[in-house]
């Protein structure tokens, strides 16, 4: 069955059925389209998304190393790359479907109008001759009345005999010519009528189902099409369906990889200080009081509360440094580095500081190889142009060689002062914290010295980092050495001078105490310059007993006045000086959780 044939009658219906047939593919075509800058702005808003949410370089790379942090990373590259995937179906649907639509939506308008113009110009024929038919039927109706008329006019004058033979002569030849015109209109109706029945039989039986078969055609063509143009859609979007899987599959992973464990011990491992937790309180028997403190309670100023737990978890005091000897030694550098730490990370607490300096040591030591690899080739080159120069002058090489090992003994020194310093924060873990404070050469390496000991200065031609600003340093073990090279013998019972003997500081070690050494063996004045220069800051009072079981430590009974000779510099230890008599003294540090100390205001 075709439309040729059942719908020989329905030219303007199928006419306007096609019309909107091709509307309608058009109107996909639009979805398409639409749906097309739907994609692209979603994958826009996913990439900005994503981007909004990546992290910060320079404020979040210390969670990096959180497995939650990795995993959320993870999660914004999968959905990046859900984004590329929503790119590439806007892309296949405008080039495979919407492009294909408009194509076929302009060849079928074509054909369409070709066919109704063919279909149109069939009809005009038709109705062209259906109009000659009914102007020949007229001129026929009009013949044949007329002949009857003259018929009739013909027998009333032949009938009258009061007419004469001419008269009704001349009727009888207009009745014969109007029969003759009659008959000549009836021929000629019939003609045209013959050739109307023709063309009409044509027109409805071959022509015009012609039309109407291509109009049919063309519509199934557009049905076709839009079959197709579906099905490339759908196919489109599943051709990155396995791609978004893998995604999602991404996703997943990265979730199961998430461990809370691990990132516990992450914490710990970022935020560990080494420090021990402050004992318990004691309780303040105020009947109970100290005549020594009462004596000195007018020069007192009470600093309760002094200690207070930093951003970073230590234990620092809110109290204004003392730099220098009687402020001639005062130094205003600060040593930061970029980030806003000092260089040897000092005031980070001991665990962080192993850390930090372990990394400085470790970046140096690549720094190292990579110049030393540079140096190497140069080196080459040079040799390379020495035997031939007509490959270059050698002289052109030889400045950037010395520039190189220049810059590569800069790196050496800066490695080798960053080693000491982490041996040092190692051994400060080995030992204990109050065991960096000891003597270095038979003298004090303390802030009040300038910040550095004749060592140090010898070997780095240049202050420690560790020394300025009026920070201690912290090597226990550098110490232990220096006191084994002495070998001095201060006390007068025969001990070396180990911290427990108070820093080698005690009453039986200085000059003029009354106890001198048994063997009178001269001792140099520069050794205890500092001890004369280390004022009292204040006083503190021992809320806790204390065994000194480490180097440099010395112990103190519950309710004890101390004098307070340096502040805690964030290591948790204070360096107090007990008064064993009125003419002789004992140093050493005690944990600063340990005391309450007054300053004298």
């Amino acid at each position: 069955m075709g439309w040729g044939t059942e719908l020989w009658d329905q030219y303007d219906n199928l006419a306007t059925h096609t019309q909107k047939g091709i509307d309608f593919l058009e109107r996909y075509g639009s979805f398409i389209r639409d749906r097309s800058a739907i994609e692209i702005e979603y994958a826009g808003k996913l990439r900005r998304l994503v981007k909004n949410y990546q992290p910060k370089k320079s404020k979040e790379d210390e969670e990096n190393e959180f497995s939650s942090f990795q995993a959320f990373k993870c999660v914004l590259k999968e959905v990046a790359d859900l984004a590329g995937q929503r790119e590439v179906v806007a892309e296949n649907l405008q080039l495979q479907v919407l492009q294909g639509i408009s194509l076929l939506a302009k060849n079928l308008r074509d054909e369409r109008k070709k066919s109704l113009n063919e279909g149109a110009l069939l009809t005009q024929n038709l109705n062209s001759q259906i109009a000659s038919l009914d102007r020949a039927k007229r001129n026929y109706e009009k013949a044949f009345r007329e002949a009857e008329k003259s018929i009739d006019s013909y027998q009333k004058a032949d009938a009258d005999f009061n007419l004469s033979r001419a008269e009704v002569e001349k009727q009888r030849n207009n009745m014969n010519i109007r029969c003759n015109q009659s008959e000549d209109a009836k021929n000629e109706y019939a003609n045209q009528l013959q050739k109307t029945n023709k063309l009409q039989q044509t027109h409805y039986e071959t022509s015009l189902p012609e039309v109407f078969n291509r109009l049919q055609e063309l519509d199934e063509k557009r049905t076709r099409g839009l079959k197709e143009f579906i099905k490339g859609a759908a196919d489109v979007e599943s051709a990155v369906a396995p791609i978004i899987a893998r995604c999602l599959e991404g996703m997943v992973k990265a979730a199961d990889s998430i461990n809370e464990k691990e990132d516990s011990l992450k914490v710990i491992e970022k935020y560990q200080s080494g420090f021990q937790p402050p004992g318990d309180l004691p309780f303040e028997d105020l009947s109970k009081a100290d005549s020594d403190t009462s004596n000195n309670s007018q020069n007192y100023t009470s600093t309760s509360g002094l200690n207070h737990l930093t951003a970073k978890g230590t234990t620092t005091q809110k109290l204004k440094k003392r730099v220098g000897i009687f402020g001639i030694f005062a130094s205003n550098k600060n040593n930061l580095s970029t980030d806003g730490m000092k260089e040897d990370f000092s005031d980070l607490p001991p665990t962080q500081r192993r850390k930090k300096l372990a990394a400085k040591v470790h970046e140096l030591q690549q720094k190292v190889s990579q110049e030393q690899a540079a140096s190497e080739g140069l080196m080459k080159m040079k040799g390379v142009y020495e035997a031939n120069s007509l490959l270059g002058d050698p002289r052109s090489v030889e400045e950037q060689l010395n520039e190189s090992v220049t810059k590569l003994e800069k790196l050496r020194q800066e490695l080798e002062r960053y080693q000491k310093m982490l041996d040092q924060a190692n051994s400060h873990t080995q030992h204990s914290p109050q065991a960096n404070r000891v003597i270095q050469n038979g003298q004090r390496s303390s802030r009040h010295s300038n910040g550095s000991s004749n060592h140090d200065h010898d070997d780095h031609g240049e202050d420690h980092p560790d020394h300025d600003a009026g920070s201690l340093s912290r090597s226990a073990s550098e110490s232990s050495v220096q006191q084994a090279q002495n070998g001095l013998n201060i006390n007068n019972n025969g001990s070396s001078a180990s911290p427990e003997s108070g820093l080698g500081t005690s009453h039986t070690s200085l000059p003029g105490s009354g106890q001198g050494s048994t063997n009178d063996q001269p001792i140099n004045d520069e050794m205890y310059y500092e001890a004369d220069a280390l004022q009292p800051l204040g006083t503190c009072k021992a809320l806790y007993p204390f065994d000194a079981t480490s180097e440099g430590s010395i112990p103190m009974s519950e309710g004890e006045e101390l004098l307070v000779i340096e502040l805690d510099q964030g290591d948790g230890w204070t360096r107090v000086r007990r008064l064993c008599s009125p003419s002789g003294w004992e140093e050493g540090f005690v944990p600063t959780s340990y005391i309450e100390s007054t300053l004298y205001a």
